[in-house]
């Protein structure tokens, strides 16, 4: 295999970041006075009522999954359709156009009482949440500038992000953010984003109309008593907007230097007086990277295009229902030679029922299939022997998920939430000659139920305790149990604690893969790599501490600690001697790693002025990997973690006269150990600035200006070991107009 070095750190200067905050205090030093621009949408003869605003801009906090919020009334089903996670109706988001001048002038305080769903599986005010949440609203996604779900989850300080070539990212929290991730669960309106050949996300096939994104609520730590197997460092819910509040035309295009350029559209419309719906299409066009460190153009352009419908149906002020789905169809140059072909599409019902003030019901269910066809290189020696030729691995699933869940109190200080599910896969896959899954064809059952209790202890001191149960065909049981405790220190003040059992299922990769090796047949070797049978789950206790304050109304701020203890992390062990060479082969996924995790997350937002917000964060991560005594691991301890020590973000929103939006926002990423074929090697840190700005023409015209990685030409954010090619991530910067009717 190829060993790779890393070039030295190109130094940073600050000069242009520091320029791109002070800049508009010397071009307009009166803009303290500027109010938001944004003017009042044309009427529309839709009701706009069960408005949400945290389809807006909002101050990000930190704080880790399942608790929930002192018990009060449970919500009615239209205010369950503020939600899209299973059991409650997807958000409903503020009606377009007036909503903004409203979001921008309210307070921290008020910005505290936006309602998330994925800490509780309920509505509840984001402030009150004891967990690490991070929440990423529609206005600050679309004033970052972000093009794709992975970009706008930049805008999330508790995760790491890095961008492997054009088309491929890295994304985890608190560590292990390998080249296959697996430790996060990503679910879009309740469905849950995963792939069972390695028990992770192909951000590649996950996008979405960004105009039409309520919220990505961000739970850092673990969430597997309410989500399941596999929400073991972390949980990302991407809400989409109801299609009650996407009523209109709505039309956006542009194009640049990287990406060259896209366009898509909207149509909201309405049935009947409590039936609405949308239809969407985009499509966009990536260009080529650079190959690192030689320079030269990485042949792994692609391009995209995707369309979808979503329905909204308010059958009474306590029965809502929702059908949506969406399909997408795309082809990706690999740098490593040939061509990529995804694929893909799914269909979502949501049902939901009040039945009393403290007490609802919801049903949702959904079938999605996904198809890949990908190139897998030849695998060649360092001497230049072929093990393998080159060829497509094909992949085609398919997933059938239902899920109900109900909500009750028990009495005036318990409110209990409890659930059911089945999820039922059949997955296909067509071997490449170096790559190969047994069996080919294979169906998988998974089944699960949980339960969680909020007791009010105190009036302002609450436990809540809860766990799942789940039933997989790899491992049989596992049980995921948590408790965690709240206490209301003050007002504006919040002290929480939190103890969690998650654990990570084996995925297809784990048991099931082989890397074929057909040359070395005729030696008794059919296989470099294999996956066992034996690999049992990756096991996480996890011990939590947060404290969330809000100063006063101009300033917020949350810290959240962890120390996180792991057994039987994966590993890649020998076997005993054989063949006519007498090699230890094949190597064989084990669980003889061990692991410590600990750190810090710090978030703070600052209201300068109304039209003025600053917003910092700070993670602190330390990792511990090392190899059970006794046992083996030919990667050294070294394959599981990818991550930067230190990550420190700076942003600012700023409304300048003239309907002029200016965003800038800074972040350091410290430098990453990562595997080369057992040996430590090292990206280097680097600082980028990426900003936007807009420019408010009429109440239905935007155009923008959007430049990503401003302060570097190029530089690398993830290297990936063995004879992978890796890439330089280049300067990039983009126009784009968008219209609305």
């Amino acid at each position: 295999m190829t060993k790779r070095t890393v070039k030295a750190a190109r130094r940073f200067t600050p000069t242009p970041y520091v320029l791109s905050f002070v800049l508009p205090l010397l071009i307009f030093p009166d803009f303290s006075s500027a109010q938001t621009q944004t003017p009042s949408p044309t009427p529309s003869p839709i009701a706009t009522e069960n408005t949400n605003p945290s389809s807006q801009e909002s101050a990000s906090t930190t704080a880790t999954p399942e608790a929930s919020t002192n018990p009060t009334p449970s919500p009615t089903a239209a205010e369950n359709a503020n939600s899209s996670s299973p059991g409650t109706l997807p958000p409903t988001a503020t009606p377009e156009g007036s909503a903004e001048t409203a979001m921008k002038k309210m307070s921290l305080e008020e910005l505290m009482n936006v309602d998330v769903t994925s800490v509780s599986k309920q509505p509840q005010p984001y402030g009150e949440a004891p967990a690490a949440i991070d929440v990423i609203t529609n206005d600050e996604i679309i004033r970052s500038g972000a093009s794709s779900i992975p970009e706008a989850l930049r805008l999330a300080d508790n995760l790491e992000v890095d961008q492997k070539n054009s088309h491929d990212w890295a994304i985890s929290a608190r560590g292990f953010n390998t080249d296959l991730a697996n430790k996060l669960l990503v679910l879009m309106d309740g469905r849950t984003l995963y792939t069972p050949l390695f028990a992770g996300v192909l951000w590649d096939t996950q996008d979405y109309l960004m105009e039409d994104i309520d919220r990505i609520e961000v739970i850092s730590g673990p969430g597997g008593t309410l989500w399941g197997a596999n929400a073991v460092n972390g949980v990302i819910n991407i809400i989409t907007k109801s299609a009650k509040d996407t009523q209109g035309i709505y039309v956006e295009g542009g194009g640049g230097t990287e990406l060259q350029d896209f366009t898509g559209v909207r149509y909201g419309g309405v049935f009947d007086s409590n039936i609405f719906y949308r239809f969407y299409g985009k499509y966009f066009d990536e260009g080529d990277e650079n190959f690192y460190p030689s320079g030269n153009v990485a042949p792994d352009s692609w391009h995209m295009g995707q369309g979808g419908f979503r329905m909204d149906a308010l059958a009474s002020s306590d029965e809502t229902f929702t059908l949506q789905g969406d399909y997408y169809n795309g082809n990706q140059n690999i740098s490593t030679g040939g061509n990529s072909q995804t694929s893909g599409g799914n269909v979502l019902g949501r049902w939901s029922r009040t039945f009393s003030d403290d007490s609802n019901l919801s049903l949702q269910s959904y079938y999605e299939q996904t198809y890949l066809d990908d190139p897998i290189p030849a695998d060649v020696t360092d001497l230049g022997v072929t093990l393998a030729p080159s060829g497509p691995l094909v992949d085609t699933l398919d997933t059938y998920d239902i899920d109900l869940q109900y909500r009750f109190h028990l009495n005036d200080w318990n409110n209990l939430i409890s659930g059911l599910g089945y999820q039922f896969t059949h997955e296909v896959d067509q071997a490449a000659p170096g790559l190969a899954y047994d069996p080919s064809t294979l169906d998988q059952n998974l089944y699960n139920a949980f339960a969680q209790d909020e007791m009010l202890l105190a009036k302002n001191f609450s436990f809540i305790f809860g766990s799942k149960l789940e039933h997989n065909d790899y491992t049989g049981f596992e049980v995921e149990p948590s408790a965690r405790v709240k206490w209301d220190v003050d007002n504006g003040q919040m002290l929480w604690a939190a103890v969690s059992r998650a654990v990570r299922m084996p995925s297809r990769v784990d048991e099931d893969e082989q890397l074929s090796t057909p040359k070395l047949d005729p030696f008794g070797y059919q296989a470099l790599l294999t996956g066992s049978s034996d690999f049992v789950s990756e096991i996480l206790i996890a011990y939590e501490l947060g404290y969330r304050a809000e100063w006063n109304r101009k300033l917020s701020t949350s810290i959240s600690t962890f120390f996180n203890n792991y057994t039987d992390i994966r590993s890649t062990g020998i076997s005993p001697p054989n063949g006519l060479l007498d090699l230890p082969l094949p190597y064989v996924f084990q669980n003889n790693l061990l692991a410590q995790t600990g750190g810090v997350e710090l978030t703070t937002d600052y209201q300068v002025l109304e039209g003025w917000r600053l917003h910092a964060g700070y993670d602190l991560l330390q990792e511990n990997v090392w190899v059970k005594p006794g046992t083996t691991d030919i990667n050294n301890a070294l394959n599981e973690t990818a991550d930067p020590p230190n990550q420190v973000f700076l942003r600012s929103s700023m409304d300048l006269p003239g309907d002029l939006e200016f965003d800038p926002a800074f972040r350091w990423i410290d430098s990453i150990v990562y595997n080369n074929n057992g040996a430590a090697a090292r990206v280097p840190s680097y600082a980028e600035l990426d900003a936007r700005l807009g420019w408010n023409l009429t109440s239905n015209l935007e155009i923008s200006v959007t430049g990503q990685n401003l302060l570097h030409y190029e530089h690398v954010e993830y290297l990936v070991s063995g004879t992978n090619q890796n890439e330089w991530i280049q300067r990039s910067v983009y126009g784009k107009v968008t219209c609305r009717f």
